[in-house]
């Protein structure tokens, strides 16, 4: 495939999402929609990708740091082929394909610009993208010949009613050699109802002077334009629906699919049982072999093989549970290890914290790891018991085989083997509760005599 350059349009208002972050950064699976395309086209590994920019600037620089990316400003704005003209400065010196696409249209997939780009290996000067959805709506029509040439473009507005009722729809994605995109650019004029260069121009601009545009065609879905809350939502939807069928072909159980939620970059292993309502943020990773439990929520997590985890657990980022270990309902975990058949059954947080092998943490456990100002570090060694309701204070190590009794509140390091008992004394006073309720029973009725 010959050496291409993608200039990205993410000028617009995006106006209909109503917010304050920028169209294009609005996340799909916890990944902004324009990384999804910037990741898609950079499997094809480009020479230069070039995102146009205006409204709101700053947050698409911030966003676009540290990628090999380079941003040109649209400021004016006159349109999207007005845009495209943006990039050329950025695009200097630059002989090769020139791939102009949108922010918004992030499901985009590699092998689709491939095919685009390998019309114009095939002898087109322009190629452009359509597909046909199920409903048309007022987009712009591409009339074509049944091999692919085109031999119209025209504006929904502006087509016949013959023309309406084609259903291949343009969907803005266009490609050309830098040779040709730059004077065919050039030369669009903005004779129209909005007084603004269109990037199908293009298109137009070839056929007219003999030069042969073809069409390549894909799913409808892939390039759904997302301008809207509610055309997010959907996006949203159709990518966890394909993530969860992708999942399920790799060897995963999903019991209830539609209620798991999977980020962009979960890994799976083989053999692992999903239950209903689970939530996967970004950054987790799931050996071979695990059983989430339902109404989890991890992010951040690593789960070796064999781990059970859930229901109603909580795993936040720098959670790791080792082989064969357990962690049950209302656990929260964070920045904590968990070792190798080690359990925490319920009810318990573990923060900031190591524990060995083996070692049992008792319902209603805390590590109590934060003074307000600074994170300390729990240490729990190896086969220890840790009895219910304990509170252990960081910075402390608990020594391997060691035994915490329930209620207990330690500040202090605990020896290996040791008991740790820190309660109260107790006391018993026989028959004084009797006495009690007999005294208050006689006030309570003589208060109600008045």
């Amino acid at each position: 495939m010959t050496d291409f350059a993608a200039i990205i349009l993410a000028a617009g208002k995006g106006t209909r999402m109503k917010s304050d972050l920028h169209k294009v950064l609005h996340p799909i699976a916890g990944k902004p929609m324009l990384e999804h395309l910037l990741d898609s086209f950079g499997e094809l590994e480009p020479e230069r990708m070039v995102v146009v920019v205006g409204d709101r600037r700053e947050q698409v620089d911030a966003a676009l740091s540290g990628r090999d990316v380079t941003t040109a400003l649209q400021d004016p704005q006159h349109g999207t082929a007005h845009a495209a003209l943006q990039a050329r400065e950025a695009l200097s010196g630059f002989s090769g394909n020139i791939l102009v696409t949108f922010g918004d249209v992030p499901m985009v997939r590699a092998d689709t610009v491939r095919g685009l780009i390998n019309a114009l290996d095939a002898g087109a000067k322009v190629a452009v993208l359509g597909s046909r959805p199920a409903d048309p709506l007022a987009y712009g029509r591409i009339i074509a010949d049944e091999d692919g040439t085109v031999s119209k473009m025209v504006e929904f507005k502006d087509a016949s009613d013959e023309e309406r009722a084609v259903n291949l729809c343009n969907s803005g994605l266009i490609v050309a050699h830098s040779d040709d995109m730059w004077p065919l650019l050039d030369a669009i004029d903005n004779d129209n109802a909005q007084g603004e260069y269109y990037l199908p121009d293009v298109a137009t601009g070839a056929i007219a002077r003999g030069d042969r545009v073809v069409v390549v065609e894909c799913e409808a879905d892939e390039v759904a334009g997302i301008n809207s809350r509610a055309e997010l939502a959907d996006a949203e939807q159709r990518w966890q629906a394909a993530r969860r069928l992708e999942a399920m072909a790799d060897g995963a159980t999903l019991k209830a699919p539609d209620t798991v939620f999977f980020s962009h970059d979960t890994v799976l292993g083989r053999d692992v049982t999903i239950d209903p309502h689970v939530i996967f943020g970004p950054g987790v990773r799931v050996a071979n072999g695990v059983h989430i439990k339902a109404y989890t929520h991890l992010e951040g997590a690593d789960l070796a093989t064999c781990v059970q985890v859930g229901p109603f657990a909580r795993l936040r980022p720098g959670a790791v549970l080792e082989e064969g270990s357990f962690v049950g309902n209302f656990v929260e975990m964070k920045k904590a290890t968990l070792g190798p058949g080690a359990k925490a059954s319920h009810l318990s947080y573990i923060g900031d914290a190591t524990v060995g092998a083996n070692a049992n943490i008792g319902a209603g456990t805390i590590t109590c790891n934060y003074d307000g100002y600074f994170k300390y570090q729990t240490v729990i060694g190896e086969r220890a018991f840790i009895g219910s309701n304990s509170a252990l204070v960081a910075p402390v190590t608990i020594g391997a085989d060691a035994i915490v009794a329930a209620g207990s509140t330690v500040t202090r390091d605990v020896g290996a083997g040791d008991l740790r008992m820190v309660r109260a004394e107790q006391s018993v006073k026989p028959g004084w509760a009797d006495k009690f309720h007999d005294a208050m029973k006689r006030k309570k009725a003589a208060a109600k005599k008045g």
